[in-house]
């Protein structure tokens, strides 16, 4: 069947950079995520404990907070890592590690604070993870080139 219709209109071969050749890659959703994973350890580092003798209430609001707090900062480092990975394999290209010879690199310790931060409660290593996302977000920008300042820059 899939002949016949290639056949039937004339189709050409088609090449693609991903799975679907949308051509549309951002660092966006990467730095919205890194963002929230180093907010959500400023959360669970600043929710006071109640005292010993708190009501039921108290404990109850506490425990639902810190759940919600690190259910947050793990579901956010797994979609970073996630948009990291989607980057790191399908938008950047062999012929780019001449202009980004720490592309690998940069990517894998990214993916690593990804991790780090889903396990642990750190302040520094969501630091480092906003900034590697951030040095991601350069070298895209310049692998873009003219084309990123067609972007809405909050999307970079």
């Amino acid at each position: 069947m899939s002949m016949f219709i290639q056949k039937f209109f004339n189709f050409g071969k088609v090449y693609a950079h991903c799975d679907v050749p949308c051509g549309v890659y951002t660092t966006h959703r990467a730095g919205i995520a890194a963002e929230t994973v180093e907010k959500m350890v400023k959360k669970i580092t600043s929710l006071k404990r109640p005292v010993a003798d708190a009501d039921a209430l108290a404990w109850q609001a506490y425990n639902n907070s810190m759940t919600r707090f690190i259910a947050a900062k793990e579901e956010w480092a797994q979609i970073c890592k996630e948009e990291l990975w989607i980057l790191w394999t399908d938008y950047f290209k062999e012929e780019q590690l001449e202009k980004f010879p720490d592309l690998h690199d940069t990517f894998w310790k990214a993916a690593k604070l990804c991790s780090v931060n889903k396990r642990d409660v750190n302040l520094e290593a969501a630091n480092q993870l906003r900034g590697k996302v951030n040095e991601i977000s350069k070298m895209f920008q310049a692998a873009e080139g003219e084309k990123a300042s067609n972007y809405r820059k909050e999307w970079l």
